[in-house]
């Protein structure tokens, strides 16, 4: 019941958003291309700009499934960082660890590669780590804990089973999958990251 829940609560933001952030959410937004509720076929107002630069946001804090107060960390940490800003904060958020294990295609959904990564599923370099949130380094090893490895779900992951509903592995991914192993052999690019977003749009709202 709960899955059942979390997924159309899914698939309602994301025809909010214009955007599937999860399978099963695309084949919603097939269905039903246009907003939720009963008036999400009519015709709307022009939006305002700020309410354009909301949506922008709303959509790229989606994809990731982070809180507001990550976001906002994560955008201040883009602005004090050489570069442009926008093409900072995407490249900041794809590094997180709940990210590139969605990425490397050991889970299905953000949703998924989060929970993998709290119930201690998931190790970089050796070592268990809990915190979606942890910044992988470059050269850094993420891989699944040896016990972990015969979950079915894990099986799955390792031959193969997300890859026909998830993006190319990126560049930036040295992925093995069948050994469950990933590593991250440079910073991800804004140009290489898989995510529906104009980042100059969310630049401009937190600069209002």
């Amino acid at each position: 019941m709960a899955n059942n829940t979390r997924a159309r609560r899914q698939a309602r933001l994301s025809r909010s958003l214009g955007i599937a952030l999860t399978p099963k959410a695309a084949k919603y937004l097939e269905r039903r291309p246009y907003g939720p509720g009963e008036h999400g076929r009519a015709r709307k107002k022009q939006d305002s700009d700020y309410a354009v630069r909301l949506r922008e946001k709303q959509r790229l804090r989606a994809q990731y499934g982070i809180r507001e107060a990550q976001m906002t960390r994560a955008f201040e940490e883009a602005k004090h960082t050489k570069g442009m800003t926008g093409e900072n904060l995407v490249e900041i958020l794809e590094s997180r660890l709940d990210a590139l294990v969605l990425r490397a295609g050991f889970a299905r959904t953000t949703a998924q590669a989060r929970q993998l990564v709290v119930h201690r599923h998931i190790m970089v370099d050796g070592a268990r780590v809990d915190r979606p949130s942890y910044r992988v380094a470059e050269g850094q090893l993420i891989h699944v804990h040896p016990r972990s490895q015969t979950m079915v779900p894990l099986q799955l992951a390792a031959a193969g089973a997300h890859r026909d509903v998830l993006p190319a592995v990126p560049a930036y991914l040295d992925v093995k999958l069948e050994s469950l192993q990933a590593r991250l052999v440079r910073k991800p690019k804004r140009s290489e990251v898989p995510v529906t977003c104009e980042e100059q749009l969310v630049v401009e709202f937190y600069s209002r």
